[in-house]
Order: structure tokens, then sequence, then C-alpha cells
């Protein structure tokens, strides 16, 4: 019992009203600090006494509530109390999953091996808690069955199957369906082959019922001599249905016809059947490259007829195969008669006769040429159709000399007729499209430019070509203004255009600049102008636009109060955008680095002005979640960001650390040198006890040996941040050498015992005190001859009083007749350094011999010595 008398200890003060009675009342100190495991983070009770004794450092220790934390049933619950066969001595962490703490197992197995096999690392779905054997493994479900069906009882080791122990993914079949007698039955079997893929393939369940491939996919053609890896080189699962999916190497090398160069369709069965050769072959899709009509229809199952073997580069067109035909003509004969040969001009495809002669495919016969279209020798004088004129100037240059109105010849009018007239008789109707060459007809006139007679009044010529002209009587009438009072020039297009006479032109800019969006409106004049009245117009925004002001909503401009004049923000550009907000920092300050986006608006506002956080983390959100170094949200820092960081950027950041870590004493110069403690820039999982940083220091302490000692890790026992650890308390001296009484006094005076060396101070009295052992007097110890364990006679509180038992041991001076009879030693005691001698007739009445001798007159044997004296009066009475 090492505190059994060191009361303090727990009555604290000396106060032994309302000690604790539990072990938290106490130890709440050990259970915030524990560390393997921490009592506080795996919310541990606080009730002691359920895992601990009194025994010292806590050791051993139960867990009777591990289930609460990890039920341990089965095999696991045979080592309940066996700690460290799951946790090694470290219970932080420990895994919670059977492949964690089993992986040596889940590798080292050999029947079967699990990690070439593949097996999941969820132990469970075999195994139990109870034993790795038996298992449970579903093997019929999962592979192939063994347990159920043909296989049942037909095995007896993994290995009659497995011959590879070390590789499950290897099986055979073939070890047991021997030969010849699998070949037999197997007979007329399409693409049976003697090898155990194939078996599994073919008998995926075991049972010998076969496969029939036909029910999948019909085995027909060429298909029925292939072998089945022919196919299914990649196994057989997923194994594609079409044509192209294993054919298309074939599609690529085709070369007559080049398909990847027709882009003909990849669905092979459209042409082709499993046939070998990919002969016969169909082409239904031949009119998607040339169609087949008319007498082409008769041979087009014929192919040779226009390919003759050869699929590239056929004729597409009449001649490239008719040409002989073309060249053997005679009536007429086509090739001194240069006839084109397009023959689809005039033969169809269903025979060369009868054929048809489209003159308008060579000349269009229409208006006047109708009537005479059978009168051929009106155009092709004496039957010669050789040089006829195909243009109207090639027939009708007489009727272009006598023209008068207007006088072709004399306005230059170009002689290429069709440029003004149809066909129709009398060359009426007739166009003038060179107009503009004469007179450019825009805007109003434009809308009347076949309406010739509204200007010419049927004579063409001389026609005006000046506005006034034409439009003298609308000067002379008009009134708002009155151009004839006002004198306006008769230069209208000054103002006017031709599109009409209002919006006029005028130059807007002597009065009122128009710029931006008033450009568009700059001839829409009523648009500011309201009811065409021209007085009093505004002259500043707000007086046109104050609707636009009140109605504004992103942003609310009357609710934000923002002024009213506003060029203070936008220009007449349209829509208001781009804007400006010079008083931006009249509703929130753009300081730091705010200041370099200030014109990037949307960079804050995302298009929305209004409910704009106008708070850090309002904005800035996403970046207190993303902070990583430190982890401001595992680390629960506060939102407000101001608190550390500047507007100016995030680097450098202040930070009150204080308020997650007080930085005191030694910490104070090196505030600001945080990699000092956070090491490499990590701020995350920063120690928080002293001993996370100052392990090395404990390590290398010397005066004392910490580690010798066995001192705590936890620093703040004894130290503070102060420099240097100094001056440092050790609140646990009484674990190493109790301080009491005197000692107690200079309990935190250090220097008194250990004057500055904390190595092999000594734990006896006399190790401290021989001086005062040499030193004593009174009496002289040394000389006496007295023991060096002070304590035998001496308590910590004093020297004296001493328990130095005279009175029983040797002689009452403290009690009886001798008591307060004497002051010192060397009264009785006058041999000096030699406390075995005494006398007891050098004091007081006895150093008078014959007063003595008288009182002990008739006393027997009767000596006038100390001895004497001693042995008839050893208690010093009568």
């Amino acid at each position: 019992m090492p505190i059994a008398n060191d009361c303090a200890e727990c009555h604290v003060g000396g106060n032994y009203a309302n000690t604790p009675n539990t072990c938290a009342g106490c130890h709440t100190p050990n259970f915030n600090q524990s560390q393997n495991p921490n009592h506080v983070a795996l919310g541990l009770p606080n009730d002691c006494a359920m895992c601990h004794t009194t025994a010292p450092d806590w050791q051993p220790a139960s867990f009777p509530i591990h289930n609460q934390f990890y039920p341990l049933n089965g095999a696991h619950a045979t080592i309940a109390n066996q700690c460290a066969e799951c946790h090694n001595g470290n219970y932080n962490n420990t895994p919670n999953t059977c492949y964690a703490c089993h992986t040596a197992d889940f590798n080292g197995t050999t029947n079967p091996n699990h990690q070439q096999a593949g097996f999941s690392q969820n132990c469970a779905t075999c195994h139990s808690e109870t034993a790795w054997v038996p298992s449970t493994f579903d093997h019929d479900a999962q592979y192939f069955p063994i347990y159920s069906g043909t296989h049942d009882g037909e095995w007896d080791a993994c290995v009659d199957c497995h011959t590879n122990p070390n590789n499950y993914a290897i099986f055979t079949c073939t070890t047991c369906h021997a030969n010849p007698e699998t070949n037999n039955d197997h007979n007329g079997v399409n693409g049976y082959q003697y090898n155990s893929p194939a078996c599994l393939a073919c008998h995926p369940t075991g049972e010998g019922d076969g496969f029939n491939h036909n029910t999948i996919w019909p085995l027909t053609g060429g298909h029925q001599t292939a072998d089945c890896v022919d196919c299914h080189a990649n196994g057989y699962q997923g194994t594609p249905t079409d044509c192209a999916a294993c054919h298309t190497t074939d599609y690529n090398a085709s070369a007559n016809p080049d398909h990847e160069v027709l882009m003909l369709p990849t669905d092979c069965a459209s042409c082709h059947t499993t046939a070998p050769g990919w002969a016969p072959a169909t082409f239904a899709i031949h009119n998607q490259y040339y169609p087949l009509v008319g007498a082409h229809t008769t041979i087009a199952n014929q192919c040779a007829e226009c390919h003759n073997g050869n699929y590239n580069n056929t004729p597409n067109t009449c001649s490239g195969c008719h040409l002989p035909d073309y060249n053997a003509t005679t009536n007429p004969d086509h090739e001194t008669a240069q006839f084109p040969t397009t023959c689809q001009d005039c033969h169809s495809q269903t025979a060369w006769a009868p054929a048809t002669f489209d003159h308008n495919t060579v000349w269009p016969l229409t208006g006047a040429h109708i009537p005479i279209a059978n009168q051929c020798a009106e155009c092709h004088v004496g039957g010669n159709y050789n040089n006829t004129p195909t243009t109207c100037q090639g027939c009708h240059q007489p009727d272009y000399n006598t023209s008068t109105n207007p006088n072709h010849g004399t306005l230059a009018i170009p002689t290429n007729c069709e440029l003004c007239h149809t066909t129709a008789p009398d060359w009426q109707p007739a166009t003038f499209p060179l107009h503009d060459q004469y007179y450019v007809l825009a805007g109003a006139h434009i809308a009347i430019a076949n309406q010739c007679a509204e200007c010419h009044n049927g004579n063409y010529n001389n026609t005006p070509n000046t506005c006034v002209g034409c439009h003298q009587p609308d000067y002379n009438g008009a009134t708002n203004p009155n151009h004839a009072a006002a004198q306006f020039p008769t230069t209208c297009q000054d103002c006017h255009s031709q599109t009409a006479w209002t919006p006029a032109t005028f130059d807007h800019n002597t009065v009122w600049p128009l710029t931006g969006a008033h450009i568009p409106i700059a001839n829409q004049c009523t648009e500011c102008h309201v009811g065409g009245n021209y007085n009093n117009t505004p002259t500043t925004c707000q007086g046109c636009h104050q609707p636009d002001y009140n109605t504004s909503t992103n942003p609310n401009h009357g609710t934000l109060a923002i002024p009213t004049n506003c060029e203070l923000c936008h220009t007449t550009a349209p829509d208001w955008q781009p804007a400006t907000f010079p008083i931006h920092d009249q509703y929130y300050v753009l300081a730091g680095a705010h200041i370099a986006i200030a014109n990037q608006c949307a960079e804050c506002h995302n298009g929305n002005y209004n409910n704009t956080p106008n708070t850090c983390v309002g904005c800035h959100q996403p970046d207190y979640n993303g902070a990583t170094n430190p982890n401001h949200a595992a680390a629960q820092f506060p939102t407000t960001c101001q608190d550390c960081h500047s507007q100016s950027a995030w680097t450098p950041a202040t930070f009150d650390h204080n308020t997650i870590w007080p930085i005191t004493g030694a910490h104070i110069p090196i505030a600001n040198q945080c990699m000092e403690c956070h090491i490499g820039g990590n701020y995350n999982n920063t120690p928080n006890t002293c001993v996370g940083c100052h392990q090395p220091d404990y390590n290398g302490s010397t005066n004392p040996n910490h580690t010798a000692l066995a001192i705590p890790t936890d620093c703040a026992l004894c130290h503070t941040t102060d420099p240097d650890w100094n001056p440092a308390t050790f609140p646990i001296h009484n674990q190493y050498w109790p301080l009491n009484g005197a000692h107690a006094t200079i309990a935190n005076q250090c220097a008194e015992c250990h004057n500055g060396n904390y190595n092999n101070t000594p734990t006896t009295c006399v190790g401290c005190h021989q001086a005062d052992y040499n030193g004593a007097t009174n009496p002289n110890h040394q000389q006496a001859g007295f023991p060096t364990t002070c304590q035998n006679c001496h308590t910590e509180s004093a020297w004296t009083p001493s328990t130095w038992d005279h009175d029983n041991l040797y002689f009452p001076i403290y009690s009886g007749r001798h008591e307060g009879e004497w002051n010192t030693c060397v009264e009785c005691h006058t041999t000096a350094g030699n406390f075995a001698q005494f006398s007891c007739i050098d004091c007081h009445e006895h150093d008078d011999q014959n007063q003595v001798d008288d009182d002990h007159q008739g006393v027997s044997g009767y000596q006038y010595n100390s001895a004497a004296c001693y042995s008839c009066h050893p208690d010093g009475s009568d």
C-alpha cells in the first residue's frame, strides 16, 4: 500500500470531508488522458472498477463490455482474455473485419489457393467464427454442380477435378471422361471438341443431355464445319451473333467490290448467306447505288451482263455501257449529227424506240415561239439545223434597231433581249432590271419598280432624274414643317431617303448626340418625341427612363435606393449593358483581391444582384469546405473567415492560435514560425500534447534521465511552456521519494537536496544529512557510535524533539525523580564522546558523599560510585 500513510494523496489539502469514494472521483484525469485505448474517443464508461482493480498501472485489466464494441463469438470467445492475440498491445484502430486480421490466413491458403482462385475477401461468406472448417461454399450455384446432379458422389477430393492445387481456375473433365468413349458418344455433334472448356460450354450443369447449338444460333453453311474456338476464341460468354462481329476483317479486306470504299452496310446477311466463299450473293440495295428500271429490271440478277465480273468502276451513265449502240446508229446518224451522248435525253430505259426529242432540252419553245413550233423553217432557214442562232438578238436585231420608246440604240441598252423581254408577243410585258444603271431604285421606289407608269406615264424618254423633279408637289404641300415657308432646300435627299418621307434624317447630334441603343431608333423620332411633339423632350436619362428604373428587378434600384442619375453606372449601350457600379463601396467595400475582380461582376453575383451574400462565407463556403491544410470543417473552425483571412489573399492568414491551442512561454517567440510545429506545412493531425512534439527532448533528457526513471510523458505534469523547461515542478515526487514534514516545506526548493544534480540523489536520511550527523554534539553521534539510520530517532518534521526512548531503554530522565533535574546530557555523561559512561555522583544532591553515605547507613554492599547507584536504583527511584 504505497500511499496508505500518505493521506494527502486522496484527502487533498487535509480535507477528509466529501472525499470521493468512486474510482472516477479521483482518476478522471487518468481516464481523460488515456491513449491506449483512448477512453473518451471510444465513449467507454467511467466506471473504472468495471475493467480495473487497484493494481498499479491499471494492470491487469479486463474488458467485460467487449461485445458492445465487437462481439466475441465462436473461436474468438476462447481467446476473449488473450487481448494481445488481436490487439498486439495497440487498442486503437484494431480492424473489425475478418480479412483485415486474417490476411495472412487468406494469402496462405493452398487448398484451395484463395488468391489465385480470386475468392472474395469477405471471409464470412464461407467461414464462421467457430473454425475455418467446415466452411460453407456454394460450389453448385456459383460454379458447377458437384453436390447434386450427375456429379454428386462421383468425386472424393478437389484435386479430382482441379489437378493444379495452386490454381482452381483450371479444371479438367477429360480425366474422368476418357476416350474413345467420349468421342464415340459425340458422333455427329457439330463443333464437338475433346477438351475441358468445350465440355463445360455444352454441359454447364454437368448433365449429359448436351447442347443444341441451333436453339441459340443455327449452324448452317460454312458454320457447320467450323471449330468452336473459331467463334468462341474468348470463351463462350458474350459471343456475338451478328455477322460483322466476326467477319469485319473479311469486310475490310473485300476488293471486288471494295465494301469500305462503297460504304456498303456491315449487315452481311442483307447480301450473303452462310454458304462458303460468300457466294452466291445478292445485292438488294442496288437501287441505292444505281436504280434498275425498265429493261434493266429483266437482267437484275444477271450481274455479269453489266459488271463482267468486275464490280469496281462499273459505268453509271447510259453511254458508259451503250456507246457502241450510239456509234452504230444510222437513222439518224448520231455521230454525224453530233448528238449528245446523254442518251436519256431522247431514249428511256424501256427500249430505244420509240424515242422522243424534247426541243426544250436544246432550246425551249415558249410565248410567240409556240405557234410556230412545227414551222421549223421559220428558225432553221432552208432546213439547216446547223448554226441556228440560240440568242434573241440572232433573230431579232432588226426589232432592236427600230425601237423608239425608248430608243434602244440611243440609250445603249444591251442587245441581250431576254434581259428585259420574254417570248411573249409584242415584247410585252417587259422588265428593266438594269434600271439602276440609269437611275437607282431604292426604298419606296423599289415597291413601284414594276409600275413604270408611276414615273414615266408611258413616256420613257427624258424622265426627270432628281427628287424634286418628281416630288415638287410634295415639297410644296409639306406643313409639318412647312418646307416652302421655311425655305428648306429642294435637295430632298439631305433629310429624306427613298424609303419614305418619314422618318427623315436629321443631324440630331447638333442638339443631342445619339449613341448606343439610341442609334437604332435614330429615325424613330416618336420613341422620344411622343405624339410627334418635339418641344420639351427631356435631356436626362431619368427623364425618359424613370419607368425602367422603377421596374428594375436585378437589382431592384428603388429598394436599394440607387441614385436616379443613370449615367453614373450606365452608358447608352443596349439593355443597359455593360454597366459599372462605381458606388459599390457604399453597399459593400471592395478591398484587396476583390479590387482585382471589381469589374467581373459575375464572379460574385452570378447574374443575380439580389440577395448576394455580404459575408465572406456566403461566397466562400466551398473554399471553407475544401480546405485541407488545415481541414477547417473537421477542425470546426468558425465560418467567420475574416477572423483569420484578409480580402487580399487567403495567405498569409492570421489565426488566434489560442482558440485552439494557447501559445505561451517559449512558444511565443515561434508563434509566427508555423513550420516549427506544423512540419512541412501540414496543419492536420498536429499533436496537441507536449510529448507529441517533445518526445526527443524527453528521450534526450539527462538531468534527470526521464526514460531511466520512467517519468510520465505528460510533460505538463511538471513543466510549463517557459523556455529551457525551467522552472519545473515535480508533483509526483512522492512516487519516487515522499516529501513529508520539514521536507514538505522545501518541496519547491529543489536545490536544497539536489544541488542541481537530479541523478543519484540519495534516498536515505544520512545520504543528505551526513554533515548533520557528523556535526551533532549533544550528543556527539559519531563518538557515541549512533547508527546512521536517522529515522530511528528523528522524524522528518524536525531534528527535535527526537524519538529517543531514554526512559525505557536506559534510565528515566523524562519521568520519575529525575524529571526536570537536568539540562544537558553532560550533566550525567561527563565523559565526552562516550555516552556509555555516566555519573550519578556529580550532580544535585548526590555529589556530597557524606550525605549519601549517611543515607545508606545499614545498606549492605553500599558503595559510593555511579555503577553501584545504577545497580540499586535502575529506575532512579528510592
